[in-house]
């Protein structure tokens, strides 16, 4: 089953709303040849709605780097999927940064995917495993159950709409980066297997899966490369307009060949 390529760039807490709108506005008709792939950015909560104006009608999607499960209510700093609707297309959920300082936890993660799908919007649900479970052997059994875990009580329907993204945490923001074909293995044995488990084969052939973690220009050819990887939920390299091209360039070629 052919899968369209999916990069993301999650810019964290970086960029002013001035400084995202310019950011787009540079971006937009560089990434607008790349229609093959679906080419997606993540600004911080104060710049989407302008991020969102700025790319309508460019082909372009836009993330939020969180939500709430609940629709409203007395839930201080927090935004709501609802909140977020025709301004966003994806929500990335489960980052470990967010795991890590904000305390999220595996069922907290499910009850935002399925708020996020039940608002006409798609979660980017991230998983990984640290340094040390990783040299434990434990990479496998630990990501198979975040990924269970994040799809309890979701529909088949809904799996269309949902995107996994592999982060082993200790390459996040450390330039360490899993090798193309072990990250290939952990993503089809610890994913795409375990929703085939879940799901059946036709789902889990259908499930787009990202792999992030220091994902750069230098080696992005090298997962792209890959046939369970479709794409990459990018850090530090989405923040530059030259590097965040280059790799939806590379997705986009991969693709066609």
């Amino acid at each position: 089953m052919a899968r369209t390529p999916i990069i993301a760039g999650n810019w964290k807490m970086n960029k002013t709303p001035a400084e995202a709108v310019a950011f787009v506005e540079a971006l937009a008709p560089r990434a607008a040849q790349f229609a093959n792939v679906d080419r997606v950015v993540a600004p911080p909560f104060l710049a989407l709605t302008a991020v969102a104006d700025a790319l309508a009608d460019t082909g372009l999607g836009v993330a939020a780097q969180d939500a709430h499960w609940e629709p409203s209510g007395a839930f201080t700093s927090q935004v709501s999927a609802a909140m977020l609707q025709n301004y966003v297309d994806y929500v990335i959920i489960g980052h470990s940064e967010c795991r890590a300082y904000l305390n999220e936890t595996d069922e907290n993660v499910n009850r935002k995917a399925k708020a996020i799908l039940a608002n006409g919007l798609k979660p980017i649900i991230a998983v990984g495993e640290s340094l040390a479970q990783n040299e434990a052997g434990e990479t496998v059994e630990f990501v198979r159950s975040q990924v269970s875990a994040a799809l309890d009580g979701i529909a088949p329907e809904d799996m269309a709409d949902v995107v996994v993204a592999y982060e082993p945490i200790w390459a996040i923001g450390t330039g360490k980066s899993a090798s193309g074909a072990i990250a290939d293995d952990i993503i089809k044995t610890a994913v795409r297997d375990t929703v085939g488990d879940l799901y059946g084969a036709a789902v889990a052939a259908g499930l787009r899966i990202q792999y992030g973690g220091s994902v750069k220009p230098g080696n992005m050819a090298e997962y792209m490369s890959q046939p369970n990887i479709d794409g990459a939920l990018v850090g530090g390299a989405s923040l530059d307009v030259d590097d965040f091209c280059a790799l939806i360039e590379i997705a986009s070629n991969a693709k066609d060949n």
